[in-house]
């Protein structure tokens, strides 16, 4: 079943990292209320965004177990949980059924991305979200992005395993750029399945097209405008945020996000290698063009 309260606007939070590597908490925190009170719909925790692939599985635990308890149901929380081993993914979610089972589920849906560097034919996607849709708590939301992953998941595969698993397949981030084929799934979903933008750039004329979101990284330094983008599908927001936008995809996410929060002194500009900082010219470049935008 569809829930209603993750519709529109969702941000996949940073994971802010202190000068010794270890999360900046406090970082976090005051990020997360600005995303609140700046009225974001949703937030995703430990999508890429968050360098969840340097994080360990304690740290990984800790961390979305510090968001639920912080955010405490102010605004609805989305998980992200994949891999490239169909069972240790599936270890994964029985390990977060179980830690649920004695309280109040704080996740409206699992957000799960293909399985990457393995390259698995449409049969052998079908596979691994068939087994996950079997042992997983909550709803899942497939995460398509070709870039990242090498495979395309493609719409008829979509509604094969939506047709299977009705009550567990409740939407898709699609991040694969083509917007013919993000079309087709939205008109294909008919309602049934949520369809979310995974990309900042073509947010505005997918929701224009019947898109139910976007998923965004851009709204982690401009949660307020993106929301108005969003829910009224704005293409004057869309183009005066273009270039920003570019930029900040340009070395890499969440290479840009991070630089332009630092200079804004919201957290400090450190990854977790092979991740490395943004380049200067491409801090400056951001700098001139953030200012442009206030």
């Amino acid at each position: 079943m569809i829930d209603e309260r993750i519709r529109g606007l969702g941000t996949a939070l940073i994971t802010p990292f202190s000068k010794d590597n270890t999360i900046d908490f406090k970082a976090l925190d005051k990020h997360i209320d600005s995303q609140i009170e700046s009225g974001v719909d949703f937030l995703v925790v430990n999508g890429t965004t968050a360098e969840p692939t340097s994080l360990d599985d304690v740290e990984y635990s800790f961390l979305w177990q510090h968001i639920a308890h912080y955010v405490n149901r102010r605004v609805p929380l989305v998980l992200g949980m994949g891999g490239n081993n169909t069972e240790v993914v599936q270890r994964h979610l029985l390990t977060l059924a179980y830690s649920m089972k004695d309280s109040v589920v704080p996740f409206a849906a699992i957000l799960s991305v293909c399985p990457y560097y393995v390259k698995p034919t449409q049969k052998g996607l079908y596979a691994h979200f068939k087994g996950l849709a079997e042992v997983t708590p909550i709803p899942l939301i497939l995460y398509n992005v070709p870039s990242r992953t090498g495979v395309n998941l493609e719409p008829q595969t979509i509604m094969k395993l939506f047709n299977h698993y009705p009550d567990k397949i409740v939407g898709v981030k699609e991040a694969s750029g083509n917007v013919k084929q993000i079309k087709k799934l939205i008109r294909m979903a008919k309602g049934q399945f949520m369809v979310f933008s995974g990309d900042d750039g073509i947010a505005a004329p997918l929701m224009a097209a019947g898109a139910d979101g976007l998923i965004s990284v851009a709204s982690n330094a401009y949660p307020a405008a993106f929301r108005d983008l969003v829910h009224n599908a704005d293409m004057q927001l869309q183009k005066k945020y273009a270039d920003m936008i570019e930029m900040l995809f340009e070395e890499g996410n969440p290479v840009g996000i991070k630089a332009l929060l630092a200079q804004r002194k919201t957290i400090r500009n450190y990854l977790r290698l092979p991740l490395v900082p943004a380049s200067n010219d491409l801090q400056r470049r951001m700098a001139t063009e953030d200012e442009k935008l206030k």
